[in-house]
């Protein structure tokens, strides 16, 4: 007979334990409640519920019996001395002629891997703005990848940090848990994470042109706003208008005499009779505003950041935003040689919705004309989306758009203090009634930017990461100063 050492499983579980008697005094109460707080301590912190403990059975030397399944009762003596019995069982048996490890078990229908002294660990690189995808809605994402993959994943402490650590017993279960946080990665960056930066050619150095925004937005959010029934308010002093002169008539026309007769000491008659009917027109209608019409001051463009638009980007970790920055550099020459080395001038003119109605805009712009109509400026943006395309910097469906320059002055998308939807749109035909003809003028491209959203620089434009210069940029610095 040969003695083989095995790691059995026990169970440390309070509420599986059948202890028979009643009467536990105080001090066993409180050593199993102490036993919980630490069970649900040590299962937040991802440890292993069970406990391996060496048992030494008997064996014959038998080759037929070595690999079968042993179903082993192990006799637990529970702190106030009462017994338990848990059954164990072992899935397999890895056996020589003398001594034989086991490698799993299998408990309640669970598989719980042996542990090992080793930890496996595996560094991901992640954006800050990533991390709430991988925890999920309360953690529930995070801890369902723990969970099944029995890994602790260690988010950054700070915010300068850019990578998770995932950590666990085995690199296998390193290297799946690493690729289903990989694949929630890029499901969000398809379809929740939003852009984070752009390619734009800068016009808000324009203090004409910045003026003229600032008047835009002032007149429409001002208190007569002028509506599509901007008829309301003359309609309505044309229909009491005569009312009124009526009224005024018979106030100030001759004097009335009254006839009162008394009927004794306490009560006058008096007969109505001869007193005029005097009528006063309504109280006029409360004329309509721009929070009527779904606008207010958040979803107009700042002025100072006026631009036009050419490649929208989604680059969420530092090694993005410098390969872009790299690719825009590298593309200057390209870009002036497509510009014919030759400044180029647009002119902006009128309004213009890019998606939905005038009754249900969602983004209001002005369009661009290129002065001279030579397409030069047109040929420099596509060399620009082109290069970013071939760096694998665009997403695909970003790059199957066709360029269309435009200035927005107006985006539902930017709409704050109120819930938005997909759909969340403004009624525009009060804005395009006035200012659908506005000549907004004529200005010099100075250069290209790769702007980064939501962070602007001391001048009030975005944050510049990167700038190529256009030809004539000197003449249009001259033109700003």
């Amino acid at each position: 007979m040969t003695t083989i050492v095995i790691l059995s499983c026990v169970l440390l579980i309070n509420n599986k334990k059948r202890i028979s008697g009643v009467g536990k005094d105080n001090s066993v109460m409180d050593k199993n409640k102490n036993y919980k707080k630490k069970k649900q301590q040590h299962k937040a912190a991802g440890v292993c519920q069970f406990q391996w403990r060496p048992v030494s059975v008997s064996s014959s030397s038998s080759s037929s019996n070595i690999g079968e399944s042993l179903v082993k009762d192990v006799a637990n003596e529970s702190e106030d001395g009462h017994h338990v019995q848990e059954v164990i069982k072992v899935a397999q048996v890895v056996a020589d002629n003398s001594d034989s490890t086991i490698s799993s078990c299998v408990l309640d229908d669970c598989v719980e891997p042996m542990l090992s002294a080793e930890k496996h660990s595996h560094s991901l690189q992640v954006d800050a703005s990533l991390i709430h995808f991988i925890k999920g809605k309360v953690g529930s994402a995070q801890k369902r990848i723990e969970e099944e993959m029995a890994v602790k994943i260690v988010f950054p402490s700070s915010k300068n940090e850019e990578s998770i650590v995932i950590e666990g017993i085995s690199t296998d279960c390193v290297t799946i848990a690493s690729e289903k946080i990989q694949a929630i990665i890029d499901e969000a960056i398809k379809t929740n994470l939003d852009y984070s930066h752009f390619v734009s050619l800068p016009l808000g150095i324009y203090p004409e042109l910045v003026d003229k925004l600032v008047d835009f937005q002032n007149s429409i959010l001002g208190i007569n706003y002028v509506s599509v029934d901007a008829n309301v308010e003359s309609d309505y002093n044309e229909e009491t208008s005569d009312i009124k002169n009526k009224g005024q008539e018979l106030i100030e026309g001759d004097d009335v005499a009254v006839e009162l007769k008394a009927e004794d000491d306490n009560h006058v008659k008096v007969d109505s009779t001869s007193i005029p009917f005097v009528s006063y027109p309504p109280k006029p209608p409360r004329l309509p505003n721009a929070s009527d019409f779904g606008i207010d001051k958040t979803i107009f463009i700042k002025p100072a950041t006026f631009h036009l638009t050419v490649l929208m980007l989604k680059l969420w970790n530092k090694e993005r935003v410098n390969a872009a920055s790299d690719v825009l550099k590298s593309i200057s020459s390209k870009v002036i040689d497509a510009l014919d080395n030759r400044l180029v001038s647009i002119r902006l003119k009128g309004l213009d919705t890019m998606r939905g109605s005038l009754s249900r805009a969602r983004v209001l712009y002005a369009p661009v004309e290129e002065i001279g109509s030579e397409d030069r400026l047109l040929r420099a943006c596509q060399v620009i989306i082109d290069a970013f395309v071939e760096a694998g910097l665009v997403l695909e469906k970003d790059a199957k758009h066709k360029l269309k320059l435009h200035a927005t002055v107006m985006n539902a998308r930017n709409r704050k203090g109120k819930r938005q939807s997909k759909n969340d749109s403004f009624d525009a035909r009060g804005v395009f009634k006035q200012f659908g003809s506005e000549d907004w003028g004529e200005y010099v491209i100075p250069e290209a930017h790769l702007s980064q959203r939501f962070v602007y620089d001391e001048n009030g434009y975005y944050h510049c990461c990167a700038s190529i210069p256009f030809p004539g940029k000197e003449a249009c610095k001259m033109q700003t100063d």
